[in-house]
């Protein structure tokens, strides 16, 4: 049974985590200025925004072409039109403060909005909606469709969503900010958050890099294939290392590492961090590794840190900004061994 689409932005409102537990709603119904209405806004963990079309009874065309329309409008937004926005969501509440008790990071008024994603949302998926926004997406426009469906088992009912691409594909489309585009430059960029969840040290120690706790935050590492080179950020730390992918992202549960007793389950070798132990068989929520074969690396209390280079929340990503390619140039100087 299909979920009547005029129900949708109620329960979605209601209950976020229908559409995603890695974004926070801060608007609804909001004003373009040229007598549109965006259904929601939400914002993700890097500041991107999150524009979400709900399809009702218009036809492919329309919805995605509104959506296109109301995105259009959605970057031209700034921190105090965003701010405004939520207050008009949420009224009495801080959009700053929210977002830092939501995510565990302060709201960057540089970053927010510096880049967006669309998400369609639909009680049915028709070819000609899917041809569309197929089309866009490879074009590297930030496009998703989510669509929803009820199951009845005797007495429950049980809804289920589907998207029509991995959400991971929207993410990096969206985390390169429009506008500044060049061609990339086959250097990939990873953030790792060392802290109580996970230690660098252990990451140094082991030969991975790693991240969990939703989607959100391990679906980039699927980016990474054998051979990749990735340069290696900690947020508010530096760069720290530079090194080249051995294999693919695997959860926790199978991830080994090599050590001198020979391989162990990464859990009981990286004892620095506790990697999301705690969602060991949630294979959504679990934290997921991928094994690198380290060039170089630095400890943190000599990460390489200079006003200029290139950031970014997202754990794994394909810059192709100017400023990543002139972080490339002055990262290579540091690390001397980067080509060995």
């Amino acid at each position: 049974m299909l979920v009547s689409e005029r129900l949708l932005e109620d329960m979605i409102v209601a209950a976020p985590t229908l559409i995603s537990d890695e974004w926070m709603i801060i608007g609804r119904q909001e004003g373009t200025g040229s007598g549109g209405r965006i259904d929601l806004l939400a914002v993700a963990p890097d500041g991107a925004l999150v524009l979400i079309e709900i399809k009702r009874d218009r036809t492919p065309r329309e919805v995605v072409a509104q959506s296109l329309d109301y995105a259009s409008w959605v970057q031209t937004l700034n921190f105090d039109d965003i701010v405004a926005i939520y207050g008009r969501y949420a009224p009495g509440r801080s959009l700053p403060d929210d977002f830092k008790h939501r995510f565990g990071v302060e709201l960057d008024e540089e970053t927010l909005n510096e880049n967006h994603q669309i998400v369609v949302v639909a009680g049915s998926l028709d070819a000609s909606s899917e041809r569309i926004v197929s089309y866009l997406s490879q074009r590297n426009i930030a496009i998703n469709v989510l669509c929803f469906q009820v199951f009845t088992f005797g007495d429950e009912q049980i809804l289920s969503r589907t998207w029509l691409q991995d959400p991971a594909v929207s993410q990096v489309a969206a985390s390169t900010p429009a506008g500044v585009s060049q061609v990339w430059n086959g250097e990939f960029y990873h953030s790792y958050g060392d802290g109580v969840e996970r230690s660098w040290d252990d990451a140094r120690e082991l030969g991975f890099i790693c991240g969990g706790g939703g989607p959100w935050y391990s679906g980039t590492l699927r980016l990474l294939n054998p051979g990749d080179r990735v340069w290696v950020n900690v947020p508010k730390t530096g760069y720290v290392g530079v090194g080249r992918v051995i294999g693919r992202a695997e959860p926790a549960r199978e991830f080994k590492v090599p050590t001198a007793q020979g391989e162990k389950p990464v859990l009981e070798a990286a004892k620095r961090g506790t990697y999301h132990a705690e969602y060991i068989d949630d294979l959504e929520n679990c934290e997921y590794f991928v094994p690198v074969r380290w060039i170089e690396t630095v400890p943190l209390n000599q990460a390489i840190q200079e006003v200029g280079l290139f950031g970014n929340q997202n754990t794994v990503c394909k810059p192709t900004s100017l400023k990543w390619r002139n972080t490339i140039d002055r990262l290579k100087e540091r690390f001397p061994h980067h080509d060995q």
